[in-house]
């Protein structure tokens, strides 16, 4: 589920750099939904793999999408655009898997045979959920090189917003330092994942199925 909710953020992205003019992840083959062109060895693999191994909070991301904003029809309005279209892929996928978690109930419930499989898709869907919220709030964050950096920059001075995109290489180890060392931060971005989980649980409790891993 987080594998399928990271390429679907990044085929956003790409899909709305296209619509917005701009034919790069197109032309090099990242608009595509194959997961092993959105791998990226680092940021996939060995920084999660690093963080969980020293027992630090575990981030990670796809390999970026490639955008060229100069071919963009309106430089801020597509800039903008293409940086919401991540979290709004997130959003409906989070939209998507309340229904899916009811029918699922339901088919389990009208037919035996299917219930197992039924409720191992339950899980899923309800982990999409809690993960798509996650990602959703985590890339909003005004932290460059964040989605929501490229949002944020346009409420500065100008002077400033150059000043504030140069942080953009350093982003990692900003985000490591907030989580390590300011307090709270990784509730910021937890806990309104966990709000909106509880709601749609709410809706879709009376359908769940047997756990069928207990």
């Amino acid at each position: 589920m987080l594998l399928f909710s990271m390429v679907a953020h990044e085929y956003a992205h790409g899909w709305a750099a296209l619509r917005q003019g701009d034919s790069t992840a197109w032309a090099l083959g990242r608009l595509t939904w194959n997961p092993v062109k959105h791998i990226d060895p680092f940021m996939t693999i060995i920084l999660p793999v690093m963080l969980a191994i020293a027992g630090a909070p575990i981030i990670g991301g796809a390999k970026p999408i490639p955008v060229d904003p100069r071919n963009f029809r309106n430089l801020k309005r597509g800039d903008i655009i293409v940086s919401l279209a991540g979290v709004t892929a997130n959003l409906l996928i989070v939209l998507a898997c309340v229904p899916l978690v009811i029918v699922a109930g339901l088919l389990g419930q009208a037919v035996g045979a299917i219930e197992q499989p039924m409720a191992i898709l339950q899980r899923m869907a309800v982990m999409g959920i809690f993960v798509n919220m996650i990602l959703v709030v985590f890339n909003l964050l005004p932290i460059p090189p964040l989605d929501g950096s490229h949002v944020f920059k346009y409420l500065l001075p100008p002077r400033l917003a150059l000043a504030y995109q140069r942080v953009a290489g350093a982003g990692i180890l900003v985000l490591l330092g907030f989580m390590y060392f300011v307090p709270g931060f990784r509730t910021v971005i937890v806990g309104p994942a966990l709000f909106v989980q509880s709601f749609a649980e709410r809706l879709y409790l009376p359908f769940m199925l047997p756990n069928p891993f207990s």
